[in-house]
């Protein structure tokens, strides 16, 4: 047996039995470890038994939800959180969406797989209800980034400069889609580096270094700007904010430093051309040109069907609005390679507004637990919401140019910050209410 067989078999066990005999919140760890792990495709999966691992780990949460329900309700109670109202008003309207969905036997599997994430949220969200377990879920979420960083650097780039192949199980094996997934991890690493001590600093960078050097290899140019724009955004905070603790301005100039010599370390001339091409929209020629006019033909597909197509419908129909010169040699159509248009061509006008809803509710959300931390002078938590949605506006920037729109790693992000928002916000103003009214 391998020896990364024989860890994922310990890491896997371990976890199932800490969440039946001690802490219920290993069993979203451990959720979280088997999803960037993806073991079915692994070349170490011949070593261990060929059971459906993600399926059990869930069956656990539920046990351990269901076992402990009445009180974890107490802690975590759902009705506080307006993000799992709109997570499931999309998930009623994907399946209302099978009434018209031009690809009916898709459509239906990947709704009920979206169905699924959904619950899992709403799951993980009673079970992770402390500070340390919040810590303990950015991390696992951080360790399986870097595990497929090292993917990348063992496989290698193919024939077309690319590194395929290596992603999650909702990738598809999809590079972009992959790197999308990775990009927030920096970010959060960005924190966690800052106020740590001088081990988790260590760690941080010895992550840091293979997270950014596989998404360098995958050459993904919409990862590469998400990266930029959370990036920009966290570190902009830690330098103008007026909430500065000691050495902070000269700890985000030691970041951007390290992050520029980084980047020019494990950079090349392939990714720098590739990059070079993020601007050029009208030559057919390069890879992701012309995403522009399949966005535009979406408000063609909407104008036919305002109720949208459902999943897969945009790809059935789209040589029926675009021009014959990009299906040459192609048995299947072209997909709308974005997030928000994706959505927009699966539930029409409705479904992007519920999209945009859930994400306003999430940042809304986030500005009010932002504002309590504020009150209170407990800067380093507040750092830690801007760092959370920087890693949000991060994959969404990634994900404006491929389809995410039931990305995983996109709910766990909201997720967190719905996490953060009931430890920091609404659990700890009702223990301040109490400590009041019992003086």
């Amino acid at each position: 047996m391998s020896k990364f067989a024989l860890l994922f078999l310990m890491v896997f066990f371990g976890g199932i039995l800490s969440a039946l005999l001690f802490t219920p919140m290993a069993s979203f760890l451990v959720y979280q470890l088997v999803y960037f792990l993806n073991p079915d495709i692994r070349w170490w999966s011949a070593s261990i038994p060929g059971i459906r691992y993600s399926f059990i780990t869930v069956t656990v949460m539920l046990v351990v939800l269901l076992s402990r329900y009445n009180s974890l309700s107490l802690i975590a109670p759902w009705k506080e959180q307006p993000v799992f109202k709109w997570m499931l008003a999309l998930v009623v309207l994907y399946f209302f969406a099978l009434i018209f969905a031009v690809v009916p036997d898709v459509h239906k599997r990947f709704t009920i797989d979206f169905a699924k994430l959904v619950l899992i949220m709403m799951m993980a969200y009673k079970l992770v209800h402390t500070e340390k377990a919040l810590d303990a879920c950015l991390w696992a979420y951080i360790v399986g980034a870097t595990y497929i960083g090292y993917m990348a650097r063992e496989v290698g780039r193919d024939g077309q400069g690319r590194v395929e192949g290596i992603g999650m199980v909702d990738t598809g094996g999809d590079g972009n889609m992959t790197a999308a997934a990775m990009v927030p991890a920096l970010i959060i690493l960005m924190y966690l580096a800052w106020l740590g001590n001088k081990k988790i600093k260590l760690f941080a960078l010895f992550c840091g270094a293979f997270i950014a050097n596989g998404i360098v290899l995958i050459n993904s140019r919409g990862a590469f700007l998400g990266a930029l724009v959370g990036g920009l955004f966290f570190l902009f905070f830690m330098i103008f904010s007026k909430y500065q603790r000691k050495g902070q301005r000269g700890t985000a100039m030691l970041i951007i430093i390290v992050a520029l010599g980084g980047t020019i370390y494990v950079t090349d001339e392939l990714f720098w051309s590739r990059m070079e091409t993020i601007q050029e929209v009208d030559d057919g020629g390069k890879s992701g040109s012309h995403r522009i006019d399949f966005w535009m033909a979406t408000f063609d597909v909407v104008r036919d069907y305002p109720l949208g197509v459902g999943i897969q419908g945009y790809t059935e129909l789209s040589p029926n609005y675009l021009p014959d010169h990009y299906f040459e040699g192609r048995k299947i159509g072209k997909a709308v390679h974005s997030t928000w248009f994706q959505i927009l061509a699966e539930l029409g006008w409705l479904g992007l507004f519920l999209l945009i809803a859930l994400l306003t509710s999430t940042l809304k959300l986030s500005k009010r637990t932002k504002e309590y931390l504020l009150n209170i002078e407990n800067y380093n938590a507040y750092f830690k919401i801007l760092a959370l949605e920087g890693a949000l506006i991060s994959f969404l920037v990634a994900g404006s140019f491929i389809d995410r729109a039931r990305a995983e790693v996109l709910y766990w992000l909201i997720l967190f910050i719905a996490i953060a928002a009931n430890i920091y916000l609404f659990r700890s103003a009702e223990q301040k209410n109490a400590q009041s009214l019992t003086k």
